[in-house]
């Protein structure tokens, strides 16, 4: 039977936050969140996978597929924006005993979420991450006048100077920027909600996302030390999956991480699986399993 699914907005101060409801929505849904410039579209290929009476909510985060971008001056301090995001999402439907999913970025979000509203989630699944993204002080001092001046240059830029391509050049071109970690069917899947039509060059396409979100993560820094206080406030049920050929292969603080949570998780389940970074979107059949029966126990 196919799976039911519906477009969604939700009201936030500044438009909407957009999102695909799949399964029963008398359900309270498990809340998924994509990784960094994907959308929700990420989650198309695992969510008719799992089983019919599992309910998945898949966001478009802040300024990324068919959600409102910020208005003009502001800019994403993405991990904490994306935090005020979830809460007011859950806030908004009144949800308690709340199950997260993230991929990369999500994931990373949804584990800073957790160790803050430690009792109010159930249960968190993160799909090739452990912890926030670092920079260190030297990076993040050394890169952030060019960031500003970028920031700048991006929100004045005017419509006719936003770059466009045709079909073939927009699935080249997101393919070719993950470094193999999607092949051609999923850029087209994440395109979905990924691109849409040039309004000064007709058949041409232009990103959805923000370009703002290009320097966000330049200027967002997560100290290591955060993230080690974090992982100590994982109390709900976990599950880790690992990409063998993912970004974390041989990482000693995702390893370190791990550990402290399987410490303190009231359930904990780590799973190293065949595929890369996106193998929830390349490879689904190969987590779907894994993944049902951690929500269903």
């Amino acid at each position: 039977m196919t799976k039911p699914v519906e477009d969604i907005d939700i009201p936030v101060p500044w438009g909407h936050i957009s999102g695909k409801w799949w399964g029963p929505r008398d359900k309270q849904p498990v809340i998924a969140l994509h990784g960094w410039q994907d959308n929700a579209a990420t989650f198309d290929r695992l969510a008719p996978l799992l089983p019919n009476e599992i309910s998945l909510l898949c966001i478009d985060m802040i300024g990324h597929g068919r959600s409102s971008h910020y208005p003009t001056g502001y800019i994403y301090y993405f991990f904490w924006e994306a935090v005020r995001m979830l809460r007011r999402i859950i806030l908004h439907f009144g949800w308690t005993n709340i199950t997260l999913m993230g991929h990369s970025r999500g994931g990373a979000i949804a584990f800073i979420y957790t160790a803050f509203y430690t009792k109010d989630i159930k249960k968190l699944i993160c799909i090739d991450i452990a912890y926030p993204k670092l920079e260190t002080p030297e990076n993040a001092v050394e890169n952030a006048g060019e960031a500003i001046d970028r920031f700048l240059k991006y929100e004045t830029l005017p419509q006719s100077s936003m770059p466009s391509y045709d079909y073939a050049e927009m699935i080249e071109i997101v393919e070719d920027a993950y470094n193999g970690s999607i092949n051609t069917d999923s850029a087209k899947v994440l395109m979905n909600r990924g691109m849409r039509p040039s309004k000064t060059q007709r058949g041409t396409f232009t990103f959805t996302r923000d370009l703002r979100l290009k320097v966000s993560s330049t200027i967002t820094m997560i100290p290591k030390e955060f993230s080690l206080k974090f992982a100590e406030n994982i109390k709900c049920d976990y599950l880790n999956i690992q990409a063998n050929q993912g970004n974390y292969v041989n990482n000693k603080l995702y390893d370190d991480i791990l550990r402290i949570i399987k410490d303190n998780a009231k359930y904990y389940e780590h799973h190293k699986v065949e595929g890369t970074h996106h193998l929830h979107l390349n490879t689904p059949e190969n987590v779907s399993d894994i993944i049902s029966k951690f929500l269903l126990r």
